[in-house]
């Protein structure tokens, strides 16, 4: 069985080597041989079911799919693997998917191609946002499942036959946003329901690498690195502020207005650091605009140092907030805190007057960034 390919993942999302980042699966993990039994589970799903292999005691194949929420290449599948549970449920076709990552191992910036993360929390928002008709269940705990199946990747798809022998493993299919050429977990289904052998019995893995637990100092590590970081502020003209407004550049801008004496404004800047951690690496921005005097600039710039506001932060020059706003946004009402995000372009995408919503706020990020490669 060939190992994942995860080398081409950690370079799109900006991964290194040299920073420590752990790719070595566990010692002595192997991928589930064809003609293995399948191993049984006890897992918690996100319709507050318990599943193990009897609950799918009915089906003349099983299709074991191990993903996740935050993997790009995952999000691209989510909707194939829906039509196959579609297509073949009436076929004796039964399907369950299984998040095999710890979610406290994966770094910040693996999640630049996603609004939600892999805890079990996340897990049933994404199930009820996107109306998952099969079974998503937890393996984030203990991992005890991913490592007696021997999981690679997400997706790693593995198919058993009426008996419970595995008869394919390895990819969905040959493409995660391209043209199909070999349709590879279907065609595996289609054999098996017509009694015959599975033509391809094992494929390559395309996916992000499993999140074990032993990536969780990694994690910390990445946390400690980004805390270190520079923090400024600068002043800012209206004039500059019209030309951020309309954003000549290539990146999506999220420009929050703040203020040190705003109680709600501070408290959601771990948000937004955590959020530019998240999608800095791709064409994105924070920017900070603080709307205290300028006479303030020192205790501004210390709120953002005790945040780690390693972001592009101003703070406003002028006092005429009219005239900030016929250059910012002429349909911002007044109060802090304010977040906009605006487009190449100066089209404004979205816009939030009060403490925002961080899933809202990451879900139109993502949205214009797009969450596949």
């Amino acid at each position: 069985m060939h190992r994942a390919f995860t080398t081409r993942a950690i370079a799109v999302l900006g991964l290194s080597l040299a920073t420590g980042a752990a790719l070595a699966d566990p010692p002595g993990l192997k991928t589930l041989a064809i003609g293995s039994p399948a191993p049984d589970f006890h897992l918690p799903g996100v319709d507050g079911k318990t599943y193990s292999l009897a609950d799918f005691a009915g089906a003349k194949v099983l299709v074991v799919i191990f993903t996740c929420n935050h993997c790009p290449t995952a999000q691209a599948y989510e909707g194939r693997i829906a039509r196959l549970y579609a297509d073949y449920r009436e076929k004796g076709v039964a399907v369950v998917a299984i998040s095999p990552n710890d979610p406290a191992a994966v770094r910040l910036d693996e999640l630049g191609y996603t609004d939600l993360a892999d805890s079990f929390e996340e897990m049933k928002i994404r199930a009820r946002d996107h109306q998952f008709a099969y079974p998503y269940l937890y393996d984030g705990q203990t991992q005890a499942t991913a490592r007696a199946y021997g999981v690679l990747a997400t997706p790693h798809v593995f198919i058993f036959d009426e008996q419970r022998m595995l008869r394919y493993v390895g990819r969905f299919d040959d493409s995660e946003v391209k043209t199909i050429k070999s349709h590879d977990a279907k065609n595996a289904v289609e054999a098996l329901l017509a009694g015959k052998p599975v033509p391809v019995a094992t494929t390559r893995v395309v996916g992000c690498s499993t999140k074990w637990a032993d990536k969780q100092a990694d994690a910390q590590r990445s946390l400690a690195r980004w805390n270190a970081e520079p923090v400024a502020i600068a002043p800012i003209e209206l004039d500059a502020v019209a030309k951020l407004a309309r954003n000549d550049t290539k990146k999506l801008l999220v420009v929050n207005l703040w203020a040190t004496w705003c109680g709600p404004c501070v408290a959601e800047l771990p948000e937004l650091v955590t959020m530019n951690r998240m999608y800095r690496h791709r064409n994105f921005q924070l920017v900070t605009i603080s709307m205290d005097d300028l006479a303030r600039r020192d205790e501004a710039l210390q709120v953002l140092k005790d945040h780690h506001v390693a972001a592009t932060n101003y703070i406003l020059s002028s006092s005429d907030r009219d005239k900030f706003a016929e250059a910012l946004d002429q349909e911002w009402p007044g109060p802090v805190p304010y977040t906009l995000v605006i487009a190449p372009g100066g089209k404004v995408l979205y816009r939030k007057t009060g403490q925002l919503d961080a899933l809202e706020l990451k879900r139109a990020i993502v949205g214009y960034l797009g969450r596949t490669y």
